[in-house]
């Protein structure tokens, strides 16, 4: 064999021997997840982007995670830079409901599956997401609406005077949440709602919103409902300063479970709060893992969620995760 040859059959067997070695690197080829979150208005939505971005590390997923700071054209921006990107599943919590459509046909066009996460869109052709994975927000209002039925008929012949703190204008959990309540207490001659305005699911808004119910309504308001705990919370600085007491002089429903709830039904201030769990970090990664490998998957996945009364706040408190 001459010197040339074995030179030859050297190199061919160093080439394949390195391309032997990167088929595992290949293979294990990181799923690269966008995700777009509606913004850290709530503690809810610290609690979220948290489960997901642990979520994608333990799984060893590569998530570009983008803050669309409550605006919807930051949202369609990030999807379309994440189609620019090419990456593996686009998942995101949509702002409001509409205005989805041109977009998430950018998406299917490029062959990139969508995820949606805690909110659903309202679009024609429902083939342009994949999975919805969240709670169902009418059956929280309706557990809600239930809460203060069975309120109310501890107080036989009392009229109870409502006033709403409702979320993001437009938003699903806005709109369902109310669509809920509302169906539960309709037609029940002791409740009836005396205002309705958004607290835009914040603290600051919350407390505005609720000093302006106060000063139209004063001591003839009953009851708040709010559409998430972080506008409760605000509400309960404004009663406490127009010299009432939440959770006694106006009794006060709530949706989340926040730990800042839980602290506020503790101190007595604050009389229920249905759990809506932003804990969907898990269930986002199995599901794109899923549909990447062509898996079926549900087109909806709901959460499981209670409903927590003030009288059991202190025992639960030391479980809750967010």
């Amino acid at each position: 064999m001459t010197a040339q040859r074995r030179t030859f059959i050297a190199a061919a067997a160093f080439l394949m021997a390195g391309a032997f070695t990167t088929l595992p690197a290949l293979a294990a080829k990181p799923l690269v997840i966008g995700f777009s979150q509606v913004g850290a208005e709530s503690e809810w939505r610290t609690a979220n982007t948290v489960s997901i971005k642990a979520a994608a590390k333990q799984a060893g997923v590569t998530l570009k995670f983008a803050d669309a700071q409550q605006r919807q054209e930051n949202q369609v921006k990030a999807i379309r830079s994440f189609i620019a990107q090419k990456v593996d599943v686009i998942a995101f919590s949509p702002v409001v409901e509409s205005g989805w459509d041109t977009v998430l046909r950018e998406a299917k066009a490029a062959k990139i599956p969508v995820i949606l996460t805690d909110r659903d869109v309202n679009v024609a052709d429902k083939s342009l997401y994949v999975t919805l994975i969240g709670s169902d927000f009418v059956e929280e209002g309706r557990k809600a609406g239930r809460w203060l039925v069975d309120y109310a008929k501890k107080q036989p012949g009392k009229t109870l005077n409502i006033v709403e703190l409702q979320g993001t204008v437009g938003s699903a959990p806005a709109i369902d949440r109310k669509a809920g309540f509302d169906e539960v207490i309709k037609g029940n001659p002791q409740l009836k709602v005396l205002r309705t305005q958004t607290g835009e699911f914040t603290r600051a808004k919350g407390k505005e919103v609720m000093e302006a119910f106060l000063k139209a309504h004063g001591r003839s308001i009953n009851v708040l409902f709010a559409h998430n705990d972080d506008m409760a919370i605000g509400a309960i600085q404004a009663i406490e300063e127009a010299g009432l007491k939440p959770g006694k002089d106006i009794a006060i429903v709530s949706i989340d479970g926040v730990r800042g709830a839980f602290e506020a039904m503790i101190a007595g201030k604050l009389n229920v709060s249905v759990e809506c769990s932003p804990l969907l970090g898990p269930q986002l990664m199995q599901a794109a893992k899923d549909v990447v490998a062509g898996k079926p998957i549900a087109k909806r996945i709901v959460t499981e969620e209670r409903v927590f009364p003030a009288e059991i706040a202190a025992k639960e408190f030391p479980n809750r995760k967010y």
